[in-house]
């Protein structure tokens, strides 16, 4: 960059606050922008999912295909071919129920991000309390808390999750009974948020503990202020940027286990729409009918790399050094 236009771009900067700064990386970076809009449409389209539903003239719960004759052969695969798709049924008919695919897909983006959208802000949340108490407080806090943190690390989660979620719903519901699915969702939050946020309580405890020997946190002692103000006002907004970055990556790992779960058969069961249960079934009918494995399969794979590369677009928007 020549001398002319290095001045340019300095004055351009001058009187920009931080997060001025930030947003200005972040719209340069096509990449980025791109993934946020295609995070936002699938926000959107499950938020949306009833209205979409209604406009479209179809739900995910009632059986098409055994309502209407003409639309499943015997063995119960549509008959028309592409999984049964036409105008009516957009992306085809599910196989032996005859449910509609375009609004199973819809529901179930619903229920996969509302659940990882819970567990990533209480696992947010609870990273944030007891890794920044760790660092800053220190002593017998950050012994218990740090050796708490590698206890539960070193369960091997997908079993645990496997293993737990049964145990979860048992407090709530008799074993002899039918669990709704309330009582399954609030398990599978509860189990990932438990399990899932001590790679960010780690990130924030090192992080704490560089900062707690900075000039300002040392001043703000120094002045009298109490140490929840001190982490609320000092700490916490320096250390922003760990937050939203892990918490970009954490969401769709979120949303691809808790599909995995249901695809067990731990997690939601029928007749709740859920990516998961769409796998499972694809993956029994994949040989006679495999465009019913391709919508969600296409779906899930667009959000997870839209939303890992929009957590690298924040990480490098955050990171003055990484913009070129």
């Amino acid at each position: 960059m020549v001398p002319s236009e290095t001045r340019a771009v300095e004055a351009e900067l001058v009187g920009r606050s931080p997060g001025q700064l930030i947003w200005r990386r972040f719209r340069r970076d096509r990449v980025g922008v791109i993934s946020a809009f295609v995070v936002l449409f699938f926000f959107l389209a499950g938020l949306c999912a009833p209205l979409i539903s209604k406009l479209y003239g179809k739900d995910p719960y009632t059986r098409y295909g055994q309502i209407e004759s003409g639309l499943l052969n015997g063995f119960g695969y549509p008959v028309k071919p592409n999984g049964g798709m036409d105008g009516e049924f957009w992306f085809g008919l599910e196989p032996f129920l005859g449910r509609d695919v375009f609004t199973q897909l819809l529901y179930g983006i619903r229920t996969s991000l509302l659940i990882a959208l819970a567990v990533t802000v209480l696992a947010t949340l609870t990273a944030i309390v007891l890794g920044i108490a760790a660092g800053y407080l220190g002593g017998r806090w950050d012994f218990f808390i740090s050796r708490f943190i590698d206890l539960l690390m070193a369960f091997p989660q997908q079993l645990f999750f496997v293993a737990f979620l049964p145990i979860v719903a048992t407090l709530f519901v008799d074993p002899r009974e039918e669990t709704p699915t309330w009582v399954r969702v609030v398990s599978i939050i509860a189990v990932l948020w438990v399990l899932g946020w001590m790679t960010l309580g780690r990130i924030l405890r090192g992080a704490t503990l560089a900062l707690r020997e900075r000039e300002f946190v040392e001043a703000a002692k120094v002045s009298g202020a109490s140490p929840w103000r001190i982490i609320r006002k000092e700490l916490l907004p320096n250390v922003v940027s760990p937050i939203l970055v892990q918490a970009t990556y954490m969401l769709p790992n979120f949303v691809t286990t808790a599909a995995a779960l249901s695809f067990l058969g731990v997690g939601l069961v029928e007749p709740t729409p859920d990516w998961g249960r769409m796998f499972a079934i694809g993956a029994e009918v994949y040989e006679a009918d495999i465009t019913y494995m391709f919508f969600p399969g296409v779906s899930m794979v667009i959000f997870v790399v839209a939303f890992n590369l929009l957590g690298d677009s924040v990480r490098d928007a955050f990171d003055p050094k990484s913009h070129r």
